[in-house]
């Protein structure tokens, strides 16, 4: 009988870019790429405001992102706990992008509620921008995590 390891489970190399779960890899590069770029762009106004949080997130997803899609890429993954690790940072992803959205969008919709000056509506527009490639974000790890539970369940 043919016992099946976590190894033939996990791809490495360029097969991860024919793989469902890996294949939102490039997609969360973007979006996390964007969130940061857009938040990074518009000023920062004192009165409680997240945006360090959110910068936080996006960095640390990108960075970590960058290095998960590298360890997959050299096929450094092909250990036994590789599935559930996957499964774990983008649970913690899912949960962090989802915490910055939701207070990026809160604060969004209080400075929309005084653009007055067209300064102010161009700072309002990127902060649109960056809430929805958040969400989008948060959408693409959570369905990362989903289809890597899913292999994990596999395994």
């Amino acid at each position: 009988m043919a016992s099946t390891t976590s190894g033939d489970v996990l791809p490495s190399g360029g097969s991860i870019f024919t793989s469902i779960p890996d294949l939102f890899f490039i997609p969360e590069f973007v979006c996390g790429g964007l969130v940061w770029m857009l938040v990074a762009s518009t000023d920062l106004f004192p009165s409680s405001n997240p945006m360090g949080w959110v910068m936080f997130v996006s960095v640390f997803c990108f960075v970590v992102t960058t290095v998960w899609f590298f360890i997959f890429l050299c096929g450094a993954n092909q250990g036994s706990i590789w599935p559930s690790l996957d499964v774990g940072y983008h649970f913690v992803a899912v949960v962090f992008y989802l915490s910055a959205a939701v207070q990026l969008a809160y604060v969004t919709v209080q400075l929309g509620q005084v653009v007055t000056v067209l300064d102010f509506l161009k700072i309002y527009r990127l902060d649109i921008a960056a809430v929805v490639m958040s969400f989008v974000a948060t959408l693409l790890y959570f369905l990362h995590t989903i289809f890597s539970a899913l292999r994990w369940k596999r395994s």
